[in-house]
């Protein structure tokens, strides 16, 4: 799987607002708040989480294809609570071996010293194993189909077997993991840029961990692109 590497550019004050908003959040892992993007391969999630990164101050982001692999598409979660989480929760440096996509191996070992926000973008990085040490959990919405044509696009032919595994891989995730209902801010990009909204566990619905909606200040702007 290709991973993109964006410019974040300059955020907007949308942005720069969800970011200060995030910023006061309680810490939910150990002394970091820790904040999953999710969504459908290629939704958009990467990008979104790069500006807000940097309207966060550089905030850190675990791109959880560091963690999937050819073999384990979806069964990483030991692994990114052993190297990650339970360091991070311990006020402790994660240390983690990114998955080389194209060696199909670990690579060299890299730090992630706590710091006050942390996203972790991925598909499946609001899965309910997760979600106790989340701080918030943001959906990326993108029509599911569209999502997986643009990836297509995006990695080129010689992914196309690939492909069509994942894509049974995540449906199945989805089925029977599903993030949406969990998520509190829904982000939508559109031709005025990014809007972002209160999800399902900010307006009465379930969330993960206690199954009571959590406390959320709606926010409903758009990013000028």
């Amino acid at each position: 799987m290709t991973v993109p590497t964006p410019a974040p550019g300059a955020a907007s004050a949308a942005v720069r607002r969800l970011a200060a908003d995030l910023a006061l959040l309680a810490p939910s892992c150990g002394p970091v708040r820790l904040i999953a993007v999710d969504g459908h391969a290629g939704s958009g999630k990467t990008t979104f989480a790069a500006v807000l990164a940097a309207a966060l101050g550089g905030a850190p982001v675990l791109h959880l294809d560091d963690f999937a692999t050819h073999t384990e598409l979806f069964a990483w979660t030991d692994r990114l609570r052993r190297q990650v989480t339970a360091p991070l929760g311990r006020g402790e440096p994660a240390r983690y071996a990114p998955y080389d996509w194209n060696a199909r191996a670990f690579g060299a070992p890299r730090s992630l010293a706590p710091a006050p926000v942390v996203l972790l973008e991925g598909v499946g990085a609001g899965r309910r194993d997760l979600r106790p040490e989340l701080a918030r959990v943001v959906w990326m919405e993108y029509e599911r189909g569209a999502a997986w044509q643009r990836g297509r696009r995006r990695d080129g032919p010689a992914q196309h077997s690939f492909w069509e595994r994942w894509v049974a891989a995540e449906q199945e995730h989805f089925a029977g993991d599903p993030t949406l209902p969990f998520a509190d801010l829904v982000v939508r990009q559109g031709a005025l840029g990014y809007e972002v909204s209160a999800g399902p566990a900010s307006t009465g619905g379930p969330t993960g961990a206690v199954g009571t909606s959590r406390p959320h200040q709606s926010v409903t702007e758009r990013e000028a692109q």
